[in-house]
């Protein structure tokens, strides 16, 4: 008895605390687990089928505004081709309403004109008159005031502040070895480039979505014409360089922006011979539209100096100035450009003294 009692008093007493913690510490993993809260889990399951019923009746109405979206282009192209087809036949009444009044006036300097005869071509006259007044007046309830589209990331509505009427609109488009980057460096770079490398410059891209945004916004009832300039002056249409073509004809613009497209940049930029060939037109523009990115850098005298200082691209820029008829809004899009601080400068006074717009674009713009 007593030896069991011995051995019971020789018992080790660090096995009993092991013991002890292990014990305690399943205890508080348990009174963990029913402590923490579980019904956040099953508040999910229980809610995860009314979020997927919104989340289908949200697909449904985005499936459903994008087929309206899609019928509402299909009725815009449907009205802007009846648009286009009514100013055709317009055009074709007046200039059948401009014969049949030489042939009024013909009879009645005529002896041998009946009285029957004016009266019918009066009548004739006055019934073309009706007919051309009612499809000019159907061409801007329906507006009209665009043929082309031109949709941006988005298809964002621009508030640029350009002045986009008129009704003889002008498009100066600068296309000089500067128009290929903004910096000196990657101008030199890409001058050396393969032609179509050249018309993929950022830079140059943004001038010909410009035009095409700018293309988008001419009145239907307008007419317009496209040049190109650096050291020479062209018109990016075919015919006469001082011809204005009709803003309803879509093809033919159609093709000017294809034009535009297939330009390469290229010399310098002569502005003095563009402001020349505008005073020289006949009737002349009401409103001009000038993509540039900086001052001019050669004139129409012959100069063999290889660089031109700010100052002399400032002297250059008045002299082109003396060229620019008056009464005539100048609306400005000036890009960036390293190295001629001036420009800005110039140009918003230029277009402040003829009353048109100035507008230095984002890299988004248009």
């Amino acid at each position: 008895m007593a030896s069991t009692k011995a051995k019971r008093r020789n018992l080790n007493p660090i096995s009993l605390a092991f013991l002890d913690v292990m014990f305690c510490g399943f205890g508080a993993v348990i009174l963990i687990f029913l402590i923490l809260d579980h019904t956040s889990s099953v508040a999910i399951t229980e809610q995860n089928p009314d979020l997927a019923a919104e989340i289908n009746l949200l697909q449904e109405e985005i499936k459903e505004g994008e087929l309206g979206l899609v019928a509402l282009r299909n009725t815009f192209s449907d009205v802007s081709f009846e648009v286009v087809t009514a100013e055709g036949l317009a055009r074709r009444i007046q200039a059948q309403l401009q014969t049949f009044l030489q042939e009024l006036a013909a009879l009645e300097n005529s002896s041998v004109a009946t009285e029957e005869s004016l009266e019918k071509l009066r009548a004739d006259v006055k019934a073309l008159e009706e007919e051309l007044l009612r499809l000019q007046a159907s061409a801007f309830e329906q507006d009209g005031n665009s043929v082309r589209q031109f949709l941006g990331d988005g298809n964002r509505q621009y508030l640029s502040g350009l002045f986009l009427g008129g009704q003889r609109i002008l498009i100066l488009v600068d296309s000089s070895a500067s128009m290929l980057d903004s910096t000196l460096v990657n101008i030199i770079r890409t001058r050396n480039m393969s032609d179509e490398r050249k018309k993929q410059a950022p830079k140059w891209q943004r001038v010909v979505k410009t035009v095409d945004w700018i293309s988008t916004q001419l009145p239907i009832t307008s007419r317009y014409q496209i040049w190109r300039f650096n050291e020479e002056l062209e018109s990016v249409l075919s015919g006469d360089r001082d011809s204005w073509q009709e803003v309803a004809d879509r093809d033919q613009l159609n093709d000017a922006i294809e034009s535009v497209k297939q330009i390469v940049p290229g010399k310098g930029t002569n502005l003095e011979q563009v402001f020349r060939a505008v005073a020289n037109m006949s009737p002349r523009p009401d409103n001009i539209f000038l993509i540039t990115d900086g001052l001019p850098t050669v004139s129409d005298r012959d100069s063999n100096e290889a660089l031109v200082t700010p100052s002399q691209r400032m002297n250059l820029y008045e002299d082109a100035l003396e060229e620019l008829p008056e009464g005539i809004p100048v609306n400005v899009v000036l890009l960036p450009l390293e190295g001629d601080p001036s420009a800005a400068a110039a140009y918003w006074q230029l277009a402040q003294y003829t009353r048109g717009s100035f507008i230095t674009p984002s890299k988004d713009w248009p």
